[in-house]
């Protein structure tokens, strides 16, 4: 374990983030760097528990009192080597991910939990800046080709796992650069592309290879995978954005977050973005609805847009400020969270519906709202009306964050006959196998709208299940198999 007395001599430390002030008028990434010293006190935490539950909290079942105490006791190139075993992009997860392993951590029954994604992004950076991430290209090739489909976690993660096996894999991606929403849908804030691009360049060096701009299903016949490759995995994604159909929804100037966020990366990239009054927010009023990670995203890019004024809406109830009888240890704790982004401004309504989009000119001007309180009936949430509550918001600019609510239908999943479950995702069994031959699936598209560790941690294990496919066996980890009882966003 790491110090003993650790957990007792040390308290939960962060680091901090960029003043305010500074970090609303760039896109880098918010915090501040966190000293070696300071991560090793925070390993030192780490209890070693009997039963460490951050195990099971861990999608990908990372080894994380392993590296904790590595840390502790200044052995990182040995850190890297353990996060390695089992997480392709802890660079990723370790700024993204909002931490299950940490809600489940046996510390946090009485205290703050260990900081466990803090020193894992600590130990990723470190490895990076010492050149020890090195391209593991295979041995041998097996003459075995496999085609995946979409470039974000899920995809890298299946793609970089065949590589390494010794197949020749093509990744195809419909956007213009490769990432998916690592590349288009996380501000730089949050993850800085160069920290995505050195991995692809990785990739690249074992002999991944990627076409991007590739519009499976209209650029290219989705049959023709089944022809020129020897399996397929498809790691579209959920990207059909959950809608909010009521009067007004087609005026001007209210648009799904994505279309949103996505023109802003590119103007980040340096990339042309076409000019259009509805894809920037400086001086107007802005209403946000959805009060998840997509919505922060979205708020913190508001902010730095230059925004007259920003809400960000949500149906349900404020959250608690700590954990409540009926949500305990160690499951997924539901508490009130202040993100980056909210903390650099914003007013956060809660409880609140939005009834009617109101315009003029064919543009959206206001919203008229209503109070509403859950309440449950035969074990389902309803929300109803609180009597006297209407209230109008003066709005220039909608984003609607709602969530996603499966994959793209036409197209390719069409074309390819792929069964779908009754939620509408791309059904597969236990090894990713869809109802047609050769063809494999992981990610949101087959999980539904999910974390990014998920997404890795389902990648790694449909490559598992291609390789025993065209081998007939698999030294490859399937963490799947892991049996995690907790699933704390199943």
């Amino acid at each position: 374990m790491g110090k003993p007395s650790g957990f007792i001599e040390f308290p939960r430390e962060l680091p901090t983030r960029r003043p305010i002030p500074e970090r609303v008028h760039d896109y880098l990434e918010v915090y501040n760097p966190f000293p070696d010293e300071k991560l090793k006190a925070q390993g030192a935490r780490c209890m070693d528990c009997g039963i460490p539950f951050c195990h099971q909290g861990c999608p990908l079942g990372n080894l994380i009192p392993d590296w904790n105490d590595l840390v502790y006791r200044d052995q990182w190139r040995m850190a890297i080597d353990r996060l390695h075993e089992t997480n392709n992009f802890p660079e990723f997860t370790g700024r993204l991910c909002p931490a299950p392993c940490e809600a489940s951590c046996v510390l946090g029954i009485n205290s703050d939990p260990v900081t466990i994604k803090q020193i894992e992004v600590g130990i990723i950076d470190r490895a990076w800046d010492e050149g020890w991430v090195q391209p593991e290209p295979p041995k041998t090739l097996t003459g075995k080709k496999v085609a995946v489909v979409g470039s974000g976690p899920a995809g890298l993660a299946a793609a970089q796992q065949l590589a390494r096996a010794g197949h020749s894999v093509t990744v195809f991606e419909r956007a213009d650069r490769i990432g998916g929403l690592l590349r288009y849908g996380i501000p730089d804030f949050k993850m800085e592309k160069r920290v995505l691009d050195r991995r692809l360049g990785q990739m690249e060096a074992e002999g991944v290879v990627f076409k991007a701009g590739v519009n499976i299903g209209v650029d290219m016949p989705a049959e023709a995978l089944l022809s020129e490759f020897d399996a397929v995995c498809l790691c579209g994604g959920a990207t059909q954005a959950r809608d909010l159909p009521i009067e007004g929804r087609a005026l001007g100037g209210i648009l799904p977050a994505m279309d949103f966020l996505t023109p802003q990366n590119q103007r980040v990239a340096g990339d042309a973005v076409p000019e259009s009054p509805h894809l920037h927010a400086k001086d107007k009023h802005v209403i946000i609805i959805g009060g998840g990670d997509t919505g922060a995203d979205c708020l913190g890019t508001v902010h730095r847009h230059g925004c007259a004024s920003v809400h960000q809406f949500e149906i349900v109830p404020r959250p608690p400020d700590t954990r409540t009888p009926t949500n305990p240890w160690p499951q997924w704790s539901n508490v009130f969270r202040v993100s980056a982004a909210h903390e650099e401004g914003g007013v956060r309504e809660y409880a609140i519906n939005t009834k009617r989009f109101v315009g003029e000119n064919g543009r959206v001007t206001s919203l008229e709202t209503v109070r509403v309180e859950m309440v449950v009936e035969n074990g389902r949430p309803k929300f109803v009306e609180v009597p006297g509550s209407a209230k109008v918001y003066q709005a220039d600019l909608v984003l609607l964050a709602m969530g996603f609510v499966g994959p793209e239908r036409p197209g390719m999943l069409e074309q390819l006959g792929v069964a779908l479950d009754p939620m509408g995702n791309v059904k597969s069994d236990a090894d990713r196998r869809t109802s047609v031959d050769k063809i494999f699936t992981a990610g949101d598209m087959t999980r539904g709208q999910s974390l990014i560790v998920w997404a890795i941690a389902e990648g790694r294990h449909a490559a598992a299940s291609i390789d025993s496919f065209l081998m007939g066996s698999s030294d490859l980890p399937r963490p799947l198999d892991h049996g995690n009882g907790l699933r704390p966003f199943a």
